[in-house]
């Protein structure tokens, strides 16, 4: 696959198919290579120069390569993964709890969505919503007409305390460090995911 750019070694890599993944050599001596998930948020693989056979798992992937100006890209489209067909069988006696049991219909659901919500759409964003945005954010529906910045706060504590469970929640004075946590945590399970954000109010200019 010819790469027409000054930057880019005529012998950068290579791609090799292996059952339902793929692998990815970096034959630069300097250039660490991306891999991006395209199905994901913010969800990459770095491959550092020298690199042979780094597994990726994605199917739908974006390769990213240093160049002059912009980097040089490309689409990596891998076989569709294998998933077992119904509930996974599991052993006579207690079924398995699930350690994350959130209820999308509920309002704590809409408060951690609404935190997520930049980091979903646009994976470089920095910034977690603070109570008074997710109040704005939400106060279109009709289930958080009456959602005030303390219940938003109530809603984060319960979710760091009870359904979530953080085990060294962050004590500080800025209240920011809980919210940094919580989509940290949601993000990395995919507790929320792109096709939750169909639950929130459309955006004003679309």
């Amino acid at each position: 696959m010819p790469i027409p750019d000054p930057g880019v070694s005529r012998r950068a890599g290579e791609i090799t198919a292996a059952e339902d993944y793929w692998r990815l050599s970096n034959f630069s001596a300097t250039a660490t290579y991306v891999v991006e998930n395209l199905e994901g948020a913010g969800e990459h693989v770095k491959v550092a120069p020298g690199r042979l056979g780094a597994p990726v798992p994605f199917e739908i992937s974006r390769v990213l390569l240093p160049a002059h100006g912009e980097p040089a890209s490309f689409k990596v489209f891998a076989p569709q993964h294998a998933y077992l067909d119904g509930e996974s069988a599991e052993p006579d006696g207690e079924r398995t709890v699930s350690p994350f049991a959130l209820d999308p219909t509920a309002k704590y659901f809409l408060v951690l969505l609404a935190l997520c919500e930049p980091r979903l759409r646009s994976p470089s964003a920095a910034v977690v919503p603070g109570a008074t945005e997710v109040v704005a954010r939400l106060r279109a529906l009709p289930a958080c007409r009456d959602l005030s910045r303390s219940a938003v706060n109530y809603h984060i504590d319960y979710l760091v305390g009870s359904k979530l469970r953080l085990r060294d929640p962050v004590e500080t004075a800025d209240p920011g460090g809980k919210r940094e946590e919580l989509v940290a945590l949601a993000l990395r399970f995919d507790l929320v995911r792109e096709e939750h954000l169909a639950l929130l109010p459309p955006r004003p200019g679309g």
